[in-house]
């Protein structure tokens, strides 16, 4: 269940508990790498660490704290279709440091057609693969598939480079197409910060309830954002207007608004929820809608 930081909507100040992590493919298709939602809760602990790389404090503040562990909060660039050439950052967060340029290479190919941001990046070719990443002496080079030689996207190239030059002693990027120097590799040395756009204000990203393998109820209502917000304010609607009865809860990395319902028979896949809401992120940019979306349903992982 998400991390029990509970909402009290006039008053934000609420006890947190522990949440189970593992490093996943996405959570939920999008934006939390290295989290699922688990059942068994955890005693409070000494408090646990992130580090967040430069380039997530720069565009995402001070990264959310957990309750125990070490995590490590990071951005993957995505490169834009309204824009092209251009990368817009997100925010992503590990519990797995030594892998987390794999982790972030990967979860870039997957792309950003997710939510309320479908349609708005350009995917990487059909099947382009990550063959093998390695990183000696600060040069690190990433072999793809051969899907990739058809892209001569510069966003792509900019996408790539921006997201693994963040790491900590990277010098030089080198890209590879089955094993061969990719002409890619140019335009990975001309990446910079002119290529980025700022983030705009937190959006509110789909609605998904978890639910237990073979279970007939879901058991939790998950309000994703598009990033650590501080909510102001949430309330989930039916197509009515009425609110949906129930206890809200902070979740973990201060990602989502989670809904513990009084009566979990009530929501079923793909059915209409109204939101309306009002967050803040780290950096103060503000944002509030009234929004109607799909209910997606996922199976909690065992």
């Amino acid at each position: 269940m998400g991390l029990k930081a509970r909402l009290n909507l006039s008053n934000w100040a609420a006890m947190k508990k522990a949440i189970s992590i593992i490093t996943a493919i996405a959570l939920v298709g999008f934006l939390i790498y290295a989290i699922t939602f688990h059942k068994k809760e955890v005693p409070v602990e000494k408090p646990g660490k992130v580090t967040a790389t430069a380039d997530y404090e720069k565009f995402f503040g001070s990264a959310p704290t957990v309750d125990k562990g070490s995590a490590y909060a990071f951005v993957i660039y995505f490169p834009s279709k309204k824009e092209m050439g251009k990368v817009v950052p997100f925010p992503f967060f590990t519990f797995d440091e030594g892998s987390i340029k794999k982790v972030a290479v990967e979860r870039l190919l997957v792309g950003m057609d997710t939510g309320s941001y479908q349609g708005e990046f350009i995917h990487f070719p059909g099947g382009t693969r990550l063959v093998a990443i390695n990183d000696e002496n600060g040069t690190v080079t990433v072999n793809f598939s051969k899907e990739l030689a058809t892209s001569s996207e510069k966003g792509l190239t900019h996408a790539l480079a921006l997201t693994l030059r963040q790491f900590k002693g990277v010098k030089d990027i080198k890209l590879q197409v089955e094993g061969q120097e990719s002409p890619l590799s140019v335009v990975a040395k001309s990446s910079n910060e002119g290529s980025v756009q700022q983030p705009a204000p937190p959006r509110l990203l789909n609605v998904a309830a978890m639910r237990d393998k073979g279970a007939k109820d879901i058991e939790e209502v998950n309000a994703f954002f598009d990033r650590p917000v501080d909510v102001k304010e949430l309330k989930l609607l039916t197509n009515d207007g009425q609110p949906f009865a129930g206890e809200l809860y902070h979740s973990v990395f201060d990602m989502a608004a989670v809904l513990k319902p009084k009566d979990p028979s009530q929501f079923k896949e793909r059915m209409e929820i109204k939101v309306l809401w009002k967050v803040v992120d780290k950096l103060g940019r503000q944002a509030e809608g009234d929004s109607v979306m799909l209910l997606e349903v996922k199976l909690h992982v065992q």
